[in-house]
């Protein structure tokens, strides 16, 4: 039976150096998860020979390069790392955003603290709006209708008088450990710096395969991109090049 490809396929990225040149020891093979497509582009410059005739005689390839685009439904720290950032994954903390959803009646008094999700740790105020979605002014002390005011060490929110009763939506950033979290820290390095990894890529169908071995790439773009009611596909491009051993990459196929 004849070889046919159906399907997104299989990639695996496996990091061979981090992005201050430092070969990985012990690298972390990681599956780019829930695959939704794959592009590989391989071309060559080509260079035609002229005499007097309208045609050419001749033609030899000059420079090539091979392209490659994938786009994936499961995010994960070690695989965004492996083949984009290239730095040192700190585990377990992380610092994210929360919202009060229903709002926060303020009470007699005006104190509101709000509850930090996963027993975590007040970061950072992000504002506070009323129940028509209008922002309320912050002051450092002694607020009036329409201000308030926050104990960066507590999380502690101060109300007017004049806003008790009064619904408010509270945003801010808090840390906490989370089992399994991941936090990377980009850095302004200097131009030049760049991670790379290895990758595989495997088609399976009817019983044979594609399988693409690229020794050496490195990418250049990641992009993520949300919708209201749709999930976020993260899209990724890279770029092969030779290895130490000049090797480019390796293709096997059933037929």
């Amino acid at each position: 039976m004849a070889q046919y490809l159906f399907g997104a396929g299989k990639i695996f990225a496996t990091p061979i150096q981090d992005v201050f040149g430092q070969p990985i020891s012990n690298p972390t093979p990681v599956e780019v998860g829930v695959l939704q497509s794959v592009g590989v582009d391989i071309s060559f410059d080509l260079k035609e020979l002229y005499g007097r005739g309208q045609f050419a005689v001749d033609a030899a390839r000059g420079k090539g390069s091979i392209k490659g685009k994938a786009s994936f439904g499961r995010i994960n720290g070690t695989l965004l790392n492996s083949i984009f950032f290239g730095g040192v994954v700190a585990e377990g903390g992380i610092e994210t955003v929360s919202q009060t959803i229903n709002g926060e009646i303020v009470p007699a008094g005006g104190l509101v603290t709000p509850v930090v999700p996963n027993s975590g740790t007040f970061v950072k105020d992000l504002g506070v709006t009323d129940g028509k979605a209008i922002p309320l002014k912050r002051v450092a002390s002694a607020p009036v209708a329409g201000q308030y005011s926050i104990d960066a060490a507590t999380g502690a929110y101060t109300f007017a008088n004049a806003d008790v009763g009064k619904v408010v939506f509270i945003s801010f950033r808090y840390s906490a450990t989370v089992a399994g979290g991941k936090s990377i820290t980009v850095s302004n390095l200097d131009m030049g710096y760049t991670p790379e990894f290895a990758l595989d890529l495997q088609r399976d169908y009817k019983g044979k395969f594609m399988h693409m071995n690229f020794y050496r790439c490195t990418s250049n773009k990641l992009g993520f991109s949300s919708k209201q009611d749709d999930y976020d596909i993260p899209e990724f491009e890279f770029q092969p090049m030779a290895d130490d051993l000049n090797r480019v990459f390796k293709i096997d196929l059933s037929e």
